[in-house]
């Protein structure tokens, strides 16, 4: 017969037997309001995914697995690699009102596949967004690297935004990546994938 399977953090998370009663309530409370908001954060980014015809009898085209979200903890470079990493990363960032870092990632590594006749406009409204010292998304980089992003960006190539994209990299992998790997978004989403392959 099968066995119930409870997450130990409940369990550690009770203080005494005497208010167990009384906050194993609470906490269960909380914490399906806390996954419930993962969850439709989740499940709002792979919306797109299931719209655009991925329509299979084997879930995992559709659904995450348990394996692949470990995976987005061995580096940055594997979590922005998958499209659903990218899109729950992005939420996270959402909720430390940081996204202008990964949409601008997002939007250089666009720009790079841009054909040359169209470098200069993308080139443009990248540098408005995201660069120039009054943009609605200005990403925190140093004055020199915005000031050698600015000429670049007049005479756009391929690699015009590759020293900020860099910078703006380097700060998500040390900065709000390890924050990511401890948030209740991440480890709720794979605490309930391992849950969901024991059954």
């Amino acid at each position: 017969m099968p066995g119930l399977f409870f997450p130990h953090n409940n369990m550690t998370e009770l203080n005494g037997k005497d208010d167990c009663k009384l906050s194993e309530g609470k906490i269960h409370k909380k914490k399906q309001k806390a996954f419930g908001a993962d969850l439709k954060n989740y499940l709002k980014c792979m919306v797109p995914h299931l719209e655009s015809g991925i329509k299979s009898s084997n879930s995992r085209n559709v659904m995450l697995s348990a394996e692949e979200v470990m995976q987005w903890s061995q580096s940055l470079e594997k979590l922005l690699a998958s499209q659903s990493g990218q899109c729950i990363f992005r939420e996270f960032l959402k909720s430390e009102f940081s996204e202008e870092n990964i949409e601008f990632w997002l939007a250089c590594e666009d720009y790079k596949k841009t054909k040359s006749d169209r470098l200069h406009g993308k080139a443009e409204r990248i540098y408005e967004e995201f660069v120039q010292s009054d943009a609605i998304k200005q990403i925190n980089i140093d004055y020199r690297t915005r000031e050698a992003t600015a000429k670049r960006a007049q005479d756009p190539t391929h690699t015009s935004f590759d020293e900020a994209q860099k910078t703006v990299y380097v700060l998500m992998e040390r900065d709000s990546y390890p924050r990511f790997l401890k948030s209740k978004a991440y480890l709720n989403l794979l605490n309930q994938l391992q849950i969901n392959s024991l059954k």
